[in-house]
């Protein structure tokens, strides 16, 4: 070792990927709103925006459209433009949007085995003081 780089650590990886590979997979599937834009698209099907938007009512067609449109250009969604009067347009999931059904289901096990601790641990640790520890 040199001198300059005793009792240092090693500088961390500027790209969080680099510190956890699943990180970018993160950033794509669990956004606030691809999961559930997902989840819908995987359980109901092929649907026309109005519908997908009635099944998720809290998001803005603003917001929704924004999703879309990035999930369309990750591969996860396919949009089908049917050029009649009045247009409709059918979203669907993809292939590969399909291929995360198996983490979407260990995720569904995992809340239906766990939710409960964790609010069990939240209302421990809110009965709790936490204040930081005093420096003499």
């Amino acid at each position: 070792m040199s001198e300059t780089t005793v009792g240092r650590r090693p500088a961390a990886p500027a790209d969080p990927a680099a510190a956890c590979p699943i990180a970018p997979v993160v950033d794509i599937v669990f956004s606030r709103w691809t999961t559930p834009i997902l989840w819908c698209l995987h359980r109901f099907g092929r649907q026309r925006f109005v519908e997908l938007h009635r099944r998720i009512p809290a998001v803005t067609p603003k917001v929704l459209t924004q999703r879309l449109r990035q999930l369309e250009r990750d591969g996860l969604v396919v949009r089908t433009y049917h050029p009649e009067v009045p247009p409709r347009v059918e979203y669907e999931i993809s292939d590969l949007g399909l291929s995360l059904a198996p983490l979407f289901a260990g995720l569904a096990h995992w809340a239906a085995d766990n939710l409960d601790r964790v609010e069990d641990a939240r209302r421990a640790y809110d009965a709790t003081e936490h204040r930081p520890a005093r420096r003499g």
